[in-house]
């Protein structure tokens, strides 16, 4: 089944639906995903995205024999990865099983990993013949560090939960039974931040990352910031210590 997607209020949700194949994904699954964040980008309302899926493993990442169709620019496998890293809301990957190959790569692209002791991962595009996408390499040593980047792609080698969150691949490591509410606990508090700094720190930070800082866009956003009605009503929550309401605004 190709990937769902669900909206309610402030949060989207992609669940992949393959449990029965490691929810590989396929050559059909690539323009899916990609129409579902273009979906969650054109709905202002949406502040959070998780990417999740059914079954055992998180996903066992892209059909191996379809690797060269994945290669075509502007249509390809690296290409969603791209737009889910660009995506306007915060997102999160809840990772409840192992992540393989080019699913690695769409879990960097997320901006928080949360996964649990079932976890594993590993990179086998050397042991595959398969030289790496660039904006792939990229975001392994953006995140993870040159030295990190190098042990995974060039040795193939599986690590296990506590390595992924030490080498940072996770930003939260938790018991299997604690993921669901951990997930729901990040995705409310993401949700109940003002939309203006939560989703412009966002693309600034990626873009810092990436080499790509715009300081006059980061300097717009700042000034708009600061005329917003949502400063005015966090100022004025946090002196009558109560949740601000904010509306983007």
């Amino acid at each position: 089944m190709l990937p769902s997607l669900q909206i309610e209020g402030s949060r989207a949700t992609i669940t992949l639906r393959r449990p029965e194949m490691a929810n590989k994904l396929t050559p059909e699954d690539l323009p899916e995903l990609r129409r579902h964040f273009a979906t969650v980008d054109a709905t202002p309302a949406v502040l959070v995205l998780v990417l999740r899926s059914e079954g055992k493993h998180f996903c066992s990442g892209f059909d191996i024999g379809s690797v060269a169709q994945s290669q075509t620019e502007g249509s390809g496998f690296g290409d969603m990865v791209d737009a889910l890293e660009n995506c306007r809301a915060v997102t999160i990957a809840a990772l409840q099983g192992g992540v393989y190959g080019g699913a690695t790569d769409m879990v960097l692209a997320c901006d928080f990993r949360l996964g649990c002791e079932a976890g594993e991962m590993f990179m086998p595009a050397a042991r595959l013949g398969l030289h790496y996408y660039p904006t792939g390499m990229q975001r392994y040593v953006s995140r993870l560090g040159l030295n990190t980047a190098k042990r995974l792609f060039l040795t193939a080698e599986k690590i296990g939960a506590q390595a992924m969150l030490d080498c940072g691949f996770l930003t939260h490591l938790v018991p299997r039974e604690s993921l669901p509410d951990e997930v729901e606990r990040l995705a409310a508090t993401l949700g109940a931040m003002a939309p203006i700094p939560l989703l412009g720190m966002k693309q600034h930070l990626n873009r810092i990352a990436q080499g790509r800082f715009d300081p006059a866009a980061a300097a717009r956003d700042v000034a708009r910031s600061v005329v917003s009605q949502d400063l005015a009503e966090g100022g004025q929550a946090w002196k009558e210590k109560r949740t601000p309401v904010f509306t983007g605004r």
